[in-house]
């Protein structure tokens, strides 16, 4: 019987380069967005990454591009208080959204970018994938149930990815997948395979980049 959410399989030597090429090419910050009507034309394809504050996004961003501090990085939860928008190549944008739930921020702050945050998912025509980000440490928590929920009813295709992987036994990852398996099941825009990655490593890095190069 086949598992559901299986850890994705480690890529071919073809799309590990077809990810690389695509990743060594020009990876720029294009700009910061606080409100809808700021997003830059929807002229291209975008995937984003999505998760609760301090799951170590910025870092698994940077990680993947390659570029140390291209995304800022921040043991400070609720820092990145914007959408950021990050062009990788001519055709792509790879989009580091606001952390949600907890966040050192006054709550007035907080509330404006959880909508901001809300309206990008449910009405960006052309994102094709969202990445949300859980920490293997603690897998899926209520207030990550609450995102989830809201890309099953903007029908926004989600893929699981566990970060910080190298913190954790191996017994206590594979509770935590798990419990992850039994979340995403009940998710209709979840898709099926979970990544498995570490930014102090690299675990999991050329298996996403490839992921991204495959997405049409």
């Amino acid at each position: 019987m086949q598992l559901s959410f299986p850890v994705s399989e480690a890529p071919d030597v073809i799309s590990i380069e077809r990810g690389r090429i695509l990743f060594a090419g020009p990876v720029e910050f294009v700009k910061g967005v606080v409100a809808m009507a700021g997003l830059p034309d929807p002229d291209r394809m975008e995937v984003c990454f999505a998760g609760r504050s301090n799951v170590g996004k910025s870092s698994l961003i940077n990680a993947l591009t390659g570029r140390k501090g291209i995304a800022r990085a921040s043991n400070t939860p609720g820092r990145t208080q914007e959408i950021n928008y990050f062009s990788v190549g001519p055709e792509r944008y790879l989009v580091d959204l606001p952390g949600y739930g907890f966040a050192n921020a006054p709550l007035p702050v907080v509330e404006r970018w959880q909508k901001l945050l809300k309206s990008y998912l449910s009405g960006r025509q052309t994102l094709r994938r969202a990445f949300v980000l859980i920490d293997a440490r603690h897998g899926v928590k209520a207030v990550d149930e609450e995102i989830l929920t809201l890309l099953d009813k903007a029908a926004v295709t989600f893929q699981a990815v566990l970060t910080k992987t190298d913190k954790v036994k191996a017994s206590e990852l594979e509770a935590v997948l798990i419990q992850t398996r039994a979340a995403l099941s009940k998710h209709p825009a979840a898709f099926p395979e979970i990544v498995l990655t570490s930014s102090e490593t690299g675990d999991g890095i050329e298996t996403l980049r490839s992921i991204i190069a495959h997405i049409a």
